[in-house]
């Protein structure tokens, strides 16, 4: 059963905290995050690309100039692909990108990437992260205290508005609920910093 320390905001170690084996300590299964992060990758696409073909450019209705006789090459239209603004050739249009992938898998890939930050030392278990105020300068020094300077993920159990707004100034730094976590961002972060209470959350959903 892994085993992580707790910190208080001020960095200072707590308590100890053991984590679900189940969740928390299993074989990370490469395949499975990586499926998932295509998935959502995809699914982010807007596919609203669109460009016009030769047969939906205005104008080059006649031909411009006759067959033959003339020493130029050969042409039907003027709204031809080779023409100054003529058509696309093979114009994108708009599609959808979506994917859809089996419970299991995504479960197992929640789970991998969960695991992962536990086996490289890349998550850091926070008592509470309480806020009175709006201050950014308070998450940041948070973040200087428990020791993360790049890129950082914030698991809150609910969406808590002064952590988002305060935390959503610093670079590379984002903030999420346990009921909006997803593997990209868990394997995006080199952080992974979650409060205990969430922990508690995420090992309900998916031990």
């Amino acid at each position: 059963m892994p085993t992580v320390a707790v910190f208080d905001m001020a960095g200072k170690e707590v308590e100890k905290m053991d984590l679900s084996e189940t969740v928390f300590g299993i074989e990370p299964n490469e395949s499975a995050m990586h499926d998932v992060v295509i998935a959502h990758l995809a699914n982010m696409r807007q596919g609203t690309q669109s460009a016009l073909t030769r047969s939906e450019v205005a104008g080059g209705g006649r031909k411009p100039w006759r067959q033959k006789g003339t020493g130029h090459a050969r042409q039907g239209s003027i709204r031809a692909p080779q023409w100054k603004h003529g058509g696309v050739v093979f114009a994108p249009k708009p599609r959808d990108y979506s994917m859809t992938l089996n419970k299991k898998v995504k479960r197992l890939a929640m789970k991998s990437a969960l695991s992962s930050k536990v086996a490289d030392n890349e998550i850091i278990v926070v008592d509470k992260i309480a806020m009175d105020s709006y201050k950014t300068k308070e998450i940041a020094a948070m973040l200087k205290a428990v020791g993360s300077d790049k890129k950082a993920l914030i698991v809150l159990p609910q969406a808590d508005e002064k952590v988002v707004a305060s935390a959503a100034n610093i670079p590379g730094v984002k903030t999420a609920a346990v009921n909006t976590l997803n593997v990209y961002d868990i394997l995006n972060a080199d952080k992974f910093i979650v409060v205990k209470d969430a922990v508690a959350r995420i090992e309900e959903v998916y031990a």
